[in-house]
C-alpha cells in the first residue's frame, strides 16, 4: 500500500473521529525489513520508526540517526531485563513496559542516567496466558508502583486477540488509561488502526502495509 496511503487513512480516520489533524503519532514498523526501504521511508519523510529486537535496532539506527534528523525510534517488541540499559541508550519510548521486574530495572538506569524515555505499560487486554503484559484487574496498582519509582509513563499499549474484534479491547484500554490520568494510547496496526484511532489511539504502529512483506531470511 505504501507509506503515503497510510497517512492519508490516518488522517481520514482523524477527521472521521473528529479528532485534530496530525494528533495520531504513525509508527512505521521497520523490524526485520531491508535497509533500502527503511531509508526510502526516511527520505519520504517519516520520522518516527519502531522495532522489536534490540540488537538489530542497535546495528541499524545509530547510523541513520547520523544521516537523518528529527529520527524518533520507539521499542514496541519484547524487552529483556538484561537489554535495557542498551534499550535506553537506542530508544525514545518503549511502548512494552509489562512486568515489575522491568519497571525496576529502569527505574534504577533512569536514576543513574537523570532521563528515561517515555514508558507505555503494556496491558494484556485479552488476558493471554501465552502474551505479555500486565492483566487489565492489575493495571491501576502497576502504574502506581512505577510511577512511585519516578518512570514516566506516557500511556498504555495492547496487543488485542487475534480471535476477537480489536473495538472492545482498544476501548477497554482508553478507559484504563483514563481513569489513571494517561493520555497516551499506542494501539493499532495495519488491520485495525482506524478502529483504535476512533477509539482515541495516539499512536499507531504499522508495517507490512508501509513497507511489504518481511524477510525472515
Amino acid at each position: 500500500m505504501g507509506l503515503e496511503a497510510i497517512k492519508a487513512r490516518v488522517a481520514a480516520a482523524e477527521a472521521a473521529a473528529g479528532r485534530p489533524a496530525g494528533s495520531v503519532t504513525l509508527i512505521a514498523v521497520s523490524k526485520v525489513q531491508p535497509l533500502d526501504r527503511v531509508v526510502a521511508a526516511l527520505e519520504a519523510g517519516q520520522q518516527v520508526f519502531g522495532e522489536n529486537y534490540v540488537q538489530e535496532a542497535a546495528g541499524k539506527w545509530p547510523d541513520l540517526r547520523s544521516r537523518f534528523a528529527g529520527v524518533s525510534v520507539h521499542m514496541i517488541g519484547p524487552l529483556q531485563t538484561n537489554k535495557a540499559k542498551l534499550a535506553l541508550d537506542l530508544f525514545d519510548a518503549v511502548h512494552t513496559l509489562d512486568r515489575p521486574s522491568l519497571a525496576e530495572k529502569l527505574a534504577k538506569l533512569a536514576q543513574a542516567r537523570g532521563a528515561a524515555p517515555q514508558l507505555f505499560v503494556q496491558v494484556n487486554t485479552g488476558a493471554e496466558p501465552q502474551k505479555a503484559g500486565i492483566l487489565p484487574d492489575a493495571a491501576d496498582g502497576f502504574i502506581a508502583s512505577c510511577r512511585q519509582m519516578d518512570l514516566p509513563i506516557a500511556g498504555l499499549m495492547c496487543i488485542p486477540p487475534e480471535s476477537e474484534a480489536s473495538s472492545s479491547h482498544f476501548k477497554l484500554l482508553a478507559e484504563i488509561a483514563a481513569r489513571n490520568g494517561l493520555s497516551g494510547l499506542s494501539m493499532g496496526m495495519s488491520g485495525d488502526f482506524e478502529s483504535a484511532i476512533a477509539h482515541g489511539a495516539t499512536h499507531v504502529r504499522v508495517g507490512s502495509a508501509i513497507f511489504g512483506a518481511r524477510s525472515y531470511g
